[in-house]
């Protein structure tokens, strides 16, 4: 087939709009809607789940959407694919039978396995997982959609894969045109996390018209070509906008060097060109991939203990000497008994002269983990309870002690693909196992990825001529996010029509020699003593920001305020810097 497919998304997480499927099958022609319900965090709760009860572990809230959607997607002919099997792809293909029995239809529902490593895991070297999964390409959904199937689901394949997958069966493309593929798997990154396409988590924002940010912000969706080639574009009259800066916002979202890795291909992120084709059209080309890792990444989740958290209200004056006087209240009580983890943090001081209590006060958190549910539980919030009538003037907690709640801890792993096997149950029931590539990137070709503000061979930022001191995000936009107990952080000049071409060249010049390891440092203190990775994107305007450990474990025992990193890089934009007269 020759012509564009398109390929809409409906579900950026486990959580996301429940109307959206609806919505996209309403609002357009669409091929295939695909849907994201996964991440890291994601399979913890799932694999909580599995533990209260061995048929769960897949996405429920997409049971609920099909039997809504289901008999209108085979009335337009539209093809379902989603991860949202999670740990338990079969059972959810014999619910969505299920669903479809008790509709009257005759869907055509197929699963993708073979991601789950649980029952090896202790012999593949975690021997604690909870969960366990192999990340798999889109070549399954290829497999399930030639057999005739209407509906895919699958369990952990990378994001990108459920768009990928039927660019792939569309266009016939074989496992070895890494352009081709490298283009599909740049449009599933840009559309798999929903609305972050079409306006949602944009720095941006006061730029979309008012009218477009009060309504509900549309689903996004890819007019992908045969040559990998794409349009990115939403349902006509929907809110929010499609624009090269919320296109881009999303391509620098939770990657880390610029080879971004799938298991299908190596896509280049520095080859990537947006230009701006029309309203809410955004036309993406050039994208260059290679031969993929000889690995595959998997996701680890172990149950890490148990965590607890109160706040404090602090009013007036002395805040400092209040502060002090709780704080060593507390440890005194909790003696030898004390959390493993006690991490305080407190927000502004208040105003001078508040003319509102509000004004007046700040708050004084504290978070415990620890392996015993009694120390992170009455143990750790009995102390607080105990003082309250006893310690500095005003003391008030903000919510009632609670009870400890169990976490996780997150990491990536790596398997040699030997040990998956990629499997496709069709819909009447037979099996058909993927064959893996045949060809691989070497590591030595996987680490070949020149690091952005290092030509001097130190961390020392670049002379500035210094004119005028304003927030960084005066004329750059951020987005920020987790991988793991890494944050990411990408940062680009912004395309809004404010400057010319000239000026936005001279900014895109001043931005990737200003962003350097010792810089971010500098304007993110928590960082000074963390390994900080710079890559430059230069055809986007953009610099990717690697910060190595700052979320401590990730996101489930992360003690910040801030656990996925989501509000980094509105941090980052609010830091006042130096910047030539000339760029302003």
């Amino acid at each position: 087939m020759t012509g564009a497919v398109r390929i809409g998304n409906c579900s950026g997480f486990y959580g996301d709009r429940l109307s959206a499927m609806r919505e996209m099958l309403e609002g357009g022609p669409l091929d295939y809607l695909t849907g994201d319900y996964l991440a890291e965090l994601t399979m913890l709760i799932l694999g909580k789940d599995t533990m209260r009860d061995p048929s769960l572990g897949y996405a429920r809230t997409f049971v609920r959407q099909a039997e809504d959607c289901l008999g209108l997607a085979l009335e337009k002919g539209v093809k379902i694919v989603a991860n949202a099997g999670g740990l338990n792809p079969a059972g959810l293909a014999d619910k969505l039978r299920e669903v479809a029995t008790g509709l009257g239809l005759d869907a055509r529902i197929a699963h993708v396995e073979g991601d789950d490593l649980r029952p090896r895991a202790a012999e593949l070297g975690f021997p604690n997982a909870l969960t366990a999964n192999a990340y798999l390409g889109g070549f399954g959904i290829v497999a399930a959609l030639r057999g005739g199937a209407d509906v895919v689901v699958t369990g952990r394949v990378t994001d990108a894969s459920v768009i990928v997958g039927p660019a792939a069966f569309h266009h016939g493309w074989t496992p070895e045109q890494y352009d081709e593929l490298a283009g599909a798997v740049v449009a599933g990154h840009v559309i798999e996390c929903g609305t972050h396409a079409t306006g949602g988590n944009f720095s941006g924002f006061t730029s979309i018209d008012p009218a477009l940010r009060a309504k509900p912000l549309g689903f996004p969706l890819a007019e992908i070509a045969a040559d990998g080639s794409f349009v990115v574009t939403k349902h006509e009259g929907t809110g929010g906008a499609v624009t090269v800066d919320t296109v881009t916002a999303q391509l620098v979202y939770e990657i880390q060097s610029a080879k971004y890795l799938n298991p299908d291909v190596t896509t280049l992120l520095d080859t990537v060109e947006l230009t701006q084709e029309g309203p809410d059209r955004v036309a993406v080309s050039g994208v260059r991939g290679e031969a993929p890792p000889a690995t595959l990444k998997v996701c680890v989740n172990e149950l890490g203990g148990w965590r607890n958290s109160m706040e404090i209200l602090l009013t007036g004056l002395e805040i400092d000497a209040k502060e002090e006087w709780v704080k060593e209240q507390m440890v005194s009580a909790w003696g030898d008994q004390a959390p493993a983890t006690v991490a305080w943090s407190r927000s502004a001081p208040p105003v001078e002269d508040p003319d509102s209590q509000e004004l007046a006060s700040c708050v004084l958190r504290v978070m415990a983990l620890d392996a015993d549910p009694k120390v992170a539980g009455k143990g750790f919030t009995a102390p607080a309870v105990e003082v309250a009538l006893g310690s500095f003037p005003g003391l008030t907690l903000m919510a009632p002690p609670g009870p400890a709640t169990p976490y996780g801890i997150y990491r990536p792993e790596y398997v040699d693909r030997a040990a998956v096997e990629h499997t496709v149950v069709h819909a009447d029931g037979t099996r058909e196992v993927v064959a893996d590539p045949t060809t691989y990137l070497s590591a030595d070709e996987l680490a070949a990825v020149p690091q952005a503000g290092l030509s001097t061979g130190s961390d020392e930022a670049p002379e500035e001529t210094v004119t005028r001191k304003v927030p960084l995000g005066t004329f750059v936009h951020t987005r920020s996010g987790d991988k793991g107990g890494n944050a990411n952080l990408g940062l680009w000049v912004a395309r809004d029509g404010s400057s010319d071409e000239a000026t936005y060249q001279a900014r895109v010049a001043w931005l990737t020699s200003f962003v350097t390891p010792a810089r971010v440092k500098e304007l993110l203190p928590e960082a000074a003593d963390l390994e900080v990775e710079v890559f430059a994107l230069p055809e986007l305007g953009a610099v990717n920001v690697l910060i190595h450990g700052l979320l401590g474990a990730g996101v489930a025992a992360s003690t910040r305020i801030d656990p996925q990193a989501k509000a980094l890089g509105e941090w980052v934009r609010a830091r006042h810097v130096n910047i030539q007269g000339d760029l302003l």
